[in-house]
This record gives C-alpha cells, sequence and structure tokens, in this order.
C-alpha cells in the first residue's frame, strides 16, 4: 500500500494512505491547489520541490499555519489578507478571524 506524507494540524508530518487535497510551499508557509500556476511553473523549473508539503484539507493548511496562495485561492487570498490586517500583526488572531470569514 502506498503512503503519503502530509503535514498534520501541528505542522509536523505524519504518514498517510489517503492523497492529500492541497500542496503547500514551506519556506513561505503558503497553501494552494495542486493546479497552481505559479506553482507547477516553479515545479518545472526545478524549483520548489524540496520545499514541497501536502495536506488532507485545507483547514489542516490553516491550522498548520499556512496561508493561501495569491494565484490559485483567489476567493480565500482576500479575506487573509483582511484577517491579518484586522489582527494588527497577531498571527493566532488573524488565524481565527481567518476561520469565521471562511466559515471554519
Amino acid at each position: 500500500m502506498k503512503m503519503y506524507t502530509l503535514i498534520g494540524l501541528d505542522g509536523k508530518p505524519y504518514q498517510s494512505e489517503q492523497k492529500g487535497t492541497f500542496g503547500g510551499y514551506k519556506p513561505d508557509k503558503i497553501y494552494g491547489c495542486f493546479d497552481c500556476p505559479s506553482a507547477n511553473r516553479a515545479i518545472a523549473q526545478g524549483h520548489y520541490v524540496q520545499h514541497r508539503v501536502f495536506f488532507a484539507d485545507e483547514i489542516t493548511a490553516i491550522e498548520a499555519g499556512y496561508r493561501p496562495c495569491a494565484k490559485c485561492m483567489k476567493e480565500r487570498y482576500p479575506l487573509w489578507k483582511q484577517a491579518e490586517g484586522q489582527a494588527a500583526g497577531n498571527k493566532k488572531h488573524a488565524l481565527q478571524i481567518y476561520r469565521a470569514l471562511c466559515g471554519y
């Protein structure tokens, strides 16, 4: 059986029988869709791959401290920016606001 390494709510990797539904870039803590043009362009150029992470779902990416990609998450990214602005630099509070804006 094939196993996949995903990132959990705590930001740590774990093994899963299920593939992830979102990919991320660890250095910038960004998550997005597998068909993201920015991520796929970087991967095609040989970048990004060693820093790629995967999440079971969006809420896990959010809880692990990742933000939505501006390119492929066009509906979510403005909500993230709004949450950041309202939280005045408090990342934990920004996460709470963002979750509320997304309905989580």
